[in-house]
Order: C-alpha cells, then structure tokens, then sequence
C-alpha cells in the first residue's frame, strides 16, 4: 500500500510541475493549454505519457536551416518581386486578379511565395485518371523523379510505383522517395530494397530513433508532391495506397482534388522537396540547373503561389492565406475539407461572410475516418449553420478534397484540411491559383459533387439525438488537440 501511495504522489507532482510548465513556461495556445490540463487532470499519469508523445512543441533553431548561397537566386527574386509590388510596377496577367495583390503581396512577405504567372495547371478528381497522368509523366523522366507522400501503402498501388521507380533508376535517372513514419506506419523496409539496389534513395520524415516510441509524431509531414524533370509537378489530396482508388470497402468511393502543373510554379515544389530532403537525409541536396531548368515557352497563363507552413514557423501562412481569402470574398465561398475544426479566427470568418450576405457553404464528409475528429467537426457545422452557413455532406463515397474558391477569382488545391492540426502541427503545401478558368472549374465540379450530398438545416441539428450532443461537447473541448 505504501508503494502504491508513493506511485501517486509521484503521478501527482509530475502532474503539477508539467501543468506549471504548461501555463508558464510554453506560452500555448490558451485553447490547446486547456485541452492538455483536462488531459492531465482526468488522465493522471497517461495524460503524462500522451503529452510526452503529443504534446511537445518542436524545436525550430536546426529546422530548415539554409546555407550560405542557398536558394540565394531564388531570395533575390522574392525581394525584387517584393519591391515591384510595392512600386505598383507588377504586371498581372489576368485583369480580374488586379483586385488581389494584396493577397500575393501577403503570401510573398509571410511565406516568399513567389508568384508565377507562365503555368498550365490540369485538375484530378478521381485516383484512376491522377495516377494514370503521374505514372506516365514519370515514365518519361530523363533527369530525375522526387517524390514526398504522407502515406506510402505496401499495396498494389504502393508496388506498381515502386516497380515504375525501380525501372526509371536502372536506366540512370535519379529518384528519390521521402515518406512521413508516421503516416506509413507499418510499410516494411523490403518493398523499398529493390528502389534502392537500383540507385534511387529512400528516406522517412522524421524516423524514431527508438523502436515502437516516437517523441515527434506529433509533427507530421501531410505533403503529397510529385516532381519529374523540374518541369511537372502535382500537390493534392492524393497519397499513395489502394483506398485512393477507391477500394476501400468501408470509405467506398473516394473523392479527392489534385493538380498537375507544368510551369515556374514547380521550381516552388522542387525547392519545398529541397527543404524536407535536406532536413531529413543524411546526405543533402546540392542546387543544380538539373534541378530547376530553365524554361524557354510558357506553357500556360495560369497564376500561381505555392505557400507552404508548418510547426518550424509561428505564421501559419497556409491559414492567414485562407483567411484573406474569405475577408476578401463579396459574392461565394465554397469550401470542401475533410476535416473541419476551425481556430476561432476562421470559425469567425466563415460566419461574418455569411452574415454579411456571401453564399457560404461547406462540404464534409458524410461516412468518417475518424470518429473523434468527425464528430468535433459536427459542432463547429452546428456553429455555422446558426450564422446563415449552408453546410452538406457528402455521401456518395469518402470526401477528401481540400479545396476552396471564392468569387470565381481565387482558388486553392492542396494538402492543408481547415482544421488545427493542418494550421500549427503539420508540414503541409498549397497551391493558391489566380486564374477565372480554374475557378469555374472548382465551382463546377462542387455544384456536381452537390448531387451526391445531404444538406444539413438548422432544424434537423437542433434537433439532435442526446448522444451526438454529448459526443460533440466532448469532442469539442479536444479539438485544439485533436
């Protein structure tokens, strides 16, 4: 009895000096702070070792750190972007993205994003026809093959990139293959050996160092990127596994939003690629012309910015990018995410647009993945739909898009869902797009995926079973940790 008595003065203190850490020492969100005391207080001693394994916040002084003349070309042509910007002396290309450069102005100094304008951009909705494109484009690679994915599967998708990869490095081409340890739990060493005889490297994004243990699973890289030759890449919903062809028997059908794009938007990707290979190889990336050639015709007239975030920086550019996004919205916002657990800036965004008479509407999934975070995002819908908010569900299959567009002008494709997480914890990159065409095309294909959807009313939410009340509320008070 003694011992046990000792045991839970122990839990206790460690409790108390991890809560005084918390509130004094972090300087945490005082939403997250919240939810991490509840955690301790009702989960003595678990709560401790969750905390240790969720909770910490990641260290930034060696992330990202740039050498002497690295990027160095690419830093000047920010600046002088910056400068021109200023000057008022930047040419857009599309007379309706006048109104918006403000917004690449932003994405420019918070994230130097530099803008392009020279692009052909083609969309994917479906994993057949993404995979078939990615597949060809790396058949015809003649330089090199760089790939960056959440989730790699030990499936027949995973194996047929693999065998395509395999091939392309026996006959000299470079590739290389990066995946999250966290997302590709699980994948065995052996389905990578092959790709590695062959020449090409294979890395994970933060390993642990300790078997069945990881201090920074909490720190994901939720990146999906393809680039081949330095002249096509693709960024999206999309990962690599049998599901995202929608052979799941539980999700079904899988709906997700993935970009092609061919143009000086890619020396963006490829430099994102840089900056995650380089922090997680053992041996780095040197710049190259191989690497970002030049481009003598522009394929296209499309506007892009691709703006990354992540825990390395406190100015979550992806979601000050939404934000602008919506403030800026006069006439529509429709919004698609698979999971939505807005911060309060956002929650009040969406719902000042739409008591300021914007057409909002958000889409979600109608089938979860995950039931917590589903339920969580239940009471944030219930939230909207009290400010004129048209929310829906979408239940033909699983919806994983993660897409926005406003006003027929701005749009946005990429690997950030509108939820916390995507905000302050994951790696994650989007494509911004400033172009009418691509726009109409989101549009379009939202009002389809409308078909497929069940719109939720205000009365049938205030209506709810007693159970989904209990289970939102308590989901709830766990979404800045979810």
């Amino acid at each position: 009895m003694l011992l046990l008595e000792q045991i839970v003065v122990v839990i206790t203190i460690g409790n108390l000096i991890l809560a005084a850490v918390l509130i004094f020492m972090e300087r945490r969100n005082i939403a997250a702070t919240w939810a991490w005391l509840m955690v301790l207080l009702f989960l003595p001693g678990v709560g401790f070792i969750l905390y240790l394994v969720f909770g910490q916040k990641l260290s930034k002084k060696k992330l990202y750190r740039l050498k002497e003349g690295e990027f160095s070309h690419f830093r000047a042509a920010v600046d002088k972007q910056k400068q021109a910007l200023e000057k008022g002396d930047f040419y857009v290309n599309d007379p309706a993205m006048e109104r918006h450069r403000d917004m690449i102005y932003m994405n420019v100094v918070s994230d130097g994003a530099y803008y392009t304008q020279d692009n052909s951009v083609q969309m994917f909705f479906e994993g057949d026809s993404l995979f078939d494109a990615m597949f060809k484009q790396i058949e015809g690679a003649r330089e090199h093959v760089h790939l960056l994915y959440y989730i790699m599967r030990n499936d027949e998708l995973g194996k047929k990139l693999i065998d395509l990869l395999v091939k392309k490095a026996q006959q000299g081409v470079e590739v290389r293959l990066l995946y999250d340890a966290v997302g590709s739990t699980g994948i065995p060493s052996r389905l990578f050996r092959p790709l590695i005889a062959a020449g090409g490297q294979v890395v994970s994004f933060f390993p642990s160092s300790i078997p069945f243990l990881n201090f920074r699973v909490n720190f994901r890289n939720h990146r999906k990127l393809t680039i081949v030759d330095g002249k096509v890449g693709f960024i999206g919903g999309f990962n690599i596994g049998d599901e995202y062809l929608g052979k799941d028997q539980k999700l079904g059908y899988w709906r997700d939003t993935h970009l092609q794009i061919e143009g000086k938007a890619v020396y963006m990707l490829q430099a994102r690629f840089f900056l995650d290979w380089n922090l997680s190889a053992p041996k780095r990336m040197q710049e190259s012309f191989v690497y970002f050639p030049e481009m003598y015709e522009a394929p296209g007239d499309v506007g892009v910015q691709i703006v990354s975030s992540g825990p390395n920086s406190e100015k979550q550019q992806i979601k000050h990018a939404f934000l602008k996004m919506i403030y800026k919205a006069r006439k529509k916002i429709y919004l698609q995410t698979p999971y939505f657990i807005p911060d309060d800036s956002m929650l009040t965004a969406l719902k000042m647009a739409a008591m300021s008479g914007v057409d909002v509407r958000v889409m979600v999934p109608g089938r979860p993945d995950h039931l917590m975070v589903f339920w969580a995002t239940h009471s944030y819908l219930g939230e909207l739909l009290k400010s004129g908010v048209r929310c829906f569900l979408y239940e033909k299959g699983f919806m994983h898009a993660k897409t926005m567009v406003v006003d027929t002008q701005l749009s946005s494709v990429g690997t950030a869902n509108v939820d916390i997480r995507s905000f302050k914890l994951n790696f994650e990159t989007n494509a911004f797009l400033y172009d009418t065409q691509m726009a109409q095309q989101l549009e379009d294909l939202f009002m389809t995926d409308l078909e497929d959807c069940r719109e939720i009313t205000i009365e049938e939410y205030l209506n709810r079973p007693l159970r989904s009340r209990i289970q939102e509320s308590l989901t709830r008070l766990l979404s800045p940790i979810l």
